[in-house]
Formats: structure tokens, sequence, C-alpha cells
């Protein structure tokens, strides 16, 4: 394994294109970068773990949350000795995001970090679909950029299918619209934590907005080119045919309740 991680260090060192499947012990000793991207399933506790063990490892100077708004995140108490008073100061309950338990772990893990929160606020998010996300989000690194056909159509097959195959198909663009806004929060925030504290930052977001190829490492390779960035997911099951992140891990999927009956 020691072997594997020092492989990892130095093609990171490198910057090739690379991938591999990893264990969750690599997660301990886990490769530096500028910046680490790490994606989850959002309920699903064994990744926030991980999560955790990497930020451990890393000892990041600041944690960018997709979960969190920039305003809830300047309340991270300094004190974080009770789960039950974080989530309070954060207002969590009300956020919409799966139990602070889940995510308790982290925080802890990240120790003396700033905390910075690049959640979208629903106003913006809601105008992106019908407007763009351009329009809502002026001098927003990684926006510019037009999307060829081949990945517009992906992108919008993937949240068809993310959706029970159930949406109209008039409402994907402004779908793959709002994605895109929500990656160029996160890189917004990556690059102000960079600027004010410094690298490592660690990134808590879902593992779609960690791909390499078309979410938040690929902002940032537009927006900030010598930034180095290694990005991690996760998935339950089984890695999709060339998985789109740098490293991965697999988990055994949650038993839950069927969420596309609903449609049905």
């Amino acid at each position: 394994m020691k072997t594997l991680i020092l492989t990892l260090g130095l093609a990171l060192a490198a910057q090739p294109v690379w991938a591999a499947e990893i264990t969750a012990d690599v997660l301990d000793d886990i490769p530096r970068a500028d910046v680490l991207v790490l994606g989850e399933v959002h309920d699903n506790a064994e990744h926030h773990i991980n999560q955790a063990r990497a930020v451990f490892s890393l000892t990041p100077r600041a944690v960018v949350w997709e979960q969190l708004s920039a305003e809830a995140a300047m309340r991270v108490p300094d004190d974080l000795g009770d789960a039950a008073a974080v989530a309070r100061a954060l207002g969590w309950a009300e956020s919409g995001w799966p139990d602070f338990a889940l995510y308790y772990p982290i925080f802890v893990a990240a120790r003396d970090a700033r905390h910075y929160g690049a959640e979208v606020p629903r106003d913006l998010a809601r105008r992106s679909v019908s407007e763009g996300a351009l329009a809502v989000m002026p001098e927003g690194p990684g926006l510019a950029r037009a999307l060829p056909d081949a990945e517009q159509a992906a992108r919008e097959a993937e949240q068809m299918a993310a959706h029970c195959n159930a949406m109209p198909e008039s409402v994907l663009p402004g779908m793959v619209q709002a994605q895109r806004l929500r990656d160029a929060y996160l890189a917004q925030e990556v690059l102000r934590a960079l600027e004010e504290v410094g690298p490592p930052v660690a990134v808590i977001t879902g593992s779609g907005h960690a791909r390499t190829d078309w979410g938040l490492p690929a902002v940032l390779a537009d927006a900030a080119p010598g930034v180095s960035v290694l990005s991690v997911g996760q998935m339950e099951g089984a890695a999709p045919e060339n998985a789109p992140y740098d490293l991965w891990l697999v988990t055994e999927a949650l038993e839950r309740e069927d969420p596309c009956s609903a449609f049905r």
C-alpha cells in the first residue's frame, strides 16, 4: 500500500492524466495537492467517515462546503466539542441536508481550518435554470465556456437518469445550468480560500461535483491552471467504466426507499 501511495504522490506532482481505485486506508496518507475535492453520496455515513479520514490526513487550512451558505460558514464555532451546539449554530436542521451527525466527524477532523460556504442561494439557482448560470453570477469562474454538444447531451442524460427518467426534456438544459452554477460557486470559494489562507484546501461536495471531466476540478483547471487539484469520488455498488475521478472508492449500497416510486 505504501508503494501505491508513493506512486500516486509522484503522479500528482507531475500532474499527468491518471486514475485509480483505492481502498479507504489510502485516505490516511492522502497524496498532497493544493485542493483536495472529496466527493460523497450525501446520505452515506461511510462516505463521510472517509472524508473525515482524508481531511485529518491533509490538515487543510480551509474547508469549502457545498452544504453551507457563506453566512452559515462564518458561524462555525471555535468549540466543536458539542455536535448539537454546532448544528444549532449552523441552522443545519433547516438546511435540507441529511442528519448533521453524518457530517460532524469532518468538522472535528478539520481542527483549526477556516470554513467557507459555497451553497448557491435558492433564488439564484432558480434563475439559473431559466436565464443561464452566467446571467446570475457575473465574473464567476468557469461559466463562460460553451459546452460541446456531446457534453451537453451527456449532462442532460445524467440529469434525466438522476430524476428517474421522469423530467420533461425541455427542463434539462436549465438543470445543467444550475449544476454549472454550483460548480462555479464551489470554485469561487476555493479561490477565495487559497487567496486568504493558502493551500491546502479541502472541498466537501457530492461526487457529481468532484468529476474531473466537467465538475469543480474542470472549472478550476480553466480558472486557475497553476493550482494542483486531486479529486476523490465515492460511489456505491460498482464503479462505472472510466470513472471520472483521480481516485475513487466504492462502498456497499445503502438500503433506501425507491426514490422513483413517487413518479409511478
